[in-house]
């Protein structure tokens, strides 16, 4: 099958050389058996690309299982997916069988893959690995002959840096990768769909399609779409329902786009993700109390003393402050005369903190707190990094940062 018999076949539309290039791979790797993971936003038809990779491969004929792994609560997860035994855990009454034995010589997709916990990654690396399973509460291996086509929304290599996601599952699942672009990618291929959902919406309510002014398809064309395909087709049927006139105006269309800001213009952004800005955040904070505690405790060591010597609030009069301090002659009796002088007995200790001269510099707490970790935990960055409350993605930032030697 060429390209525009297979866009004809599953409902793809759209001309852009890199949706083109996404479809070429799957047509390519579908008569193998290698395992597929499949990237790309939310809304852009990620789950059309398993179904075009099953139906071009020699298991065509048998099952085509799609799952939601994001669905699924946790703690079922393994009974769907590999079965359960009669027993195996309450409710369990009858012996079940799972995913990837209905799967078996057919082809298995797991949507939102990263969503599975860890414990789950594991038994699937295992199927990924030689082809084993076992069920929930059962101790007997069993066989399954599956092609695995996976898909997610996320940075897979996030999720791995910082713990989510199995880094050795990552490289089984991503032997050949197709990443779907999002539509602000596709801008000539906006129009298009539009025109497509519009006919489609038209037939199903029975009334004219509806029809974009140029305002109206300028707006289109520089909105950024976030939701991609499910939002534009969702719009489109909103617009064919609710509006009386067939021909959409600028004006309309912005009701539809509450967060429309006009024209986009570029602009270099490095993202930060709330995990990252979380974490650092945590450690100013330690360092912050670690810093009052500090201060606190000299405080302490000051009020002491002064209580010892029995100087609550003034200085002694007409006396040497080192020998008020000292006057056992614990020190090393200075060959020079003592410089006496007067101390106004008025003059009071108002706050002993302004005497102490200590860096609060938060860098160098930082670089303090990171130092000691990595000695406490011998170099270990990981650990290092969870003593410290942050991500060790952060810690490797600040390690490089700060040029701190290990």
């Amino acid at each position: 099958m060429n390209l525009q018999s297979i866009k004809q076949r599953f409902g793809i539309i759209g001309n852009s050389p890199l949706l083109n290039r996404a479809i070429e791979v799957a047509m390519q790797v579908a008569p193998t058996d290698l395992s597929v993971l499949i990237t790309g936003e939310s809304g852009t038809g990620k789950e059309i690309f398993p179904q075009i990779i099953h139906h071009l491969s020699p298991r065509k004929h048998n099952n085509y299982i799609a799952v939601n792994c994001g669905a699924i609560p946790e703690g079922t997860i393994d009974s769907e997916l590999f079965g359960h035994e009669k027993g195996a855990f309450t409710g369990a009454h009858d012996q079940r069988k799972g995913y990837f034995e209905h799967a078996d010589k057919g082809t298995i997709f797991l949507d939102e893959v990263a969503e599975l916990p860890l414990s789950t990654q594991v038994r699937l690396l295992r199927v990924l690995e030689t082809g084993e399973f076992m069920k929930v509460g059962s101790s007997k291996v069993q066989k399954t002959d599956v092609r695995i086509v996976a898909a997610t929304n996320v940075n897979v290599l996030e999720a791995v840096h910082s713990g989510k996601f199995r880094e050795d599952l990552y490289y089984r699942l991503n032997t050949v990768p197709i990443q779907i672009p999002p539509l602000r990618d596709r801008k000539d291929d906006i129009l298009l769909l539009f025109r497509k959902f519009a006919q489609d919406f038209s037939e199903k309510y029975r009334m004219p399609p509806v029809k974009l002014d140029d305002e109206a398809q300028q707006i289109f064309l520089n909105y950024r779409w976030p939701g991609n395909v499910r939002q534009l087709k969702n719009i489109t049927e909103q617009l064919s329902i609710i509006e009386q006139n067939r021909i959409i105006s600028g004006e309309e269309i912005k009701q539809y786009l509450p967060d429309y800001r006009g024209p986009k213009l570029p602009a270099i952004y490095k993202g930060v993700d709330n995990q990252t800005f979380a974490s650092e955040r945590e450690i100013l904070y330690k360092i912050l109390f670690d810093m009052k505690k500090d201060m606190n405790d000299l405080k302490k060591v000051v009020e002491e003393l002064k209580m010892a010597k029995g100087q609550i609030n003034t200085f002694p009069e007409n006396n040497d402050i080192i020998d008020s301090f000292y006057p056992d002659g614990d020190l090393i009796e200075p060959k020079t005369p003592k410089k006496t002088f007067e101390i106004d007995k008025s003059f009071n200790i108002q706050d002993t903190e302004e005497f102490v001269e200590e860096s609060l510099s938060l860098e160098a707490k930082e670089i303090e707190l990171i130092k000691k970790a990595l000695d406490k935990h011998k170099g270990k960055r990981k650990a290092a990094a969870q003593d410290l409350g942050i991500s060790e993605r952060t810690l490797y930032r600040k390690i490089k940062e700060y040029n701190i030697e290990q």
